[in-house]
């Protein structure tokens, strides 16, 4: 079990990884998931994906479990002293065993090599249980809002949703 930085070759197992995570009837396993509030079983496909990849300073971290599948991943890319992070995920069916406070915990290395001085992430407004559990470990709200892409490829909101920017300064 390790945390080790994707290539190209795993951008079909993320995105298996990513869309089972948020989306669908598979989602709704874990405690992350976002089917009750977007509607779609896409939350990122292989084009997406590898565009995020490709993107200067980008990086996605993968948590690789003992049968070398990939259970956990965290998209990071660096904005001048500020590290970004996206896309937290570990499958639905082994949620809770701590395999995402391992990534995050990469994450804040990851930031800390960078000479980064804080990580943002963006979070839809009424995840309530998932922003408290970024409150435990450091994160607080900006009281900066953003709005939720119209884009309709990549899931549609049941309800009025927005994006609140969180923080952890390091």
């Amino acid at each position: 079990m390790s945390v080790t930085i994707a290539t190209i070759r795993d951008i079909p197992s993320l995105v298996s990884l990513l869309n089972s995570a948020y989306r669908g009837d598979a989602s709704k396993k874990g405690w992350t998931t976002e089917a009750d509030m977007i509607e779609g079983s896409l939350r990122t496909d292989e084009m997406n994906l590898g565009e995020l990849m490709q993107q200067p300073w980008a990086v996605i971290l993968k948590y690789t479990g003992t049968e070398n599948k990939i259970e956990g991943c965290v998209y990071l890319r660096k904005e001048d002293k500020k590290l970004y992070l996206g896309m937290l995920s570990v499958s639905p069916l082994i949620q809770a065993r701590g395999i995402g406070k391992q990534l995050m915990t990469a994450a804040e290395i990851y930031a800390t090599e960078q000479a980064c001085t804080s990580i943002y992430m963006r979070v839809i407004s009424i995840r309530y249980e998932l922003i408290a559990w970024y409150e435990r470990k450091g994160y607080y709200n900006t009281g900066i809002t953003q709005p939720f892409p119209n884009d309709t490829k990549f899931g549609t909101p049941k309800q009025p949703v927005e994006f609140i920017l969180m923080q952890k300064d390091l």
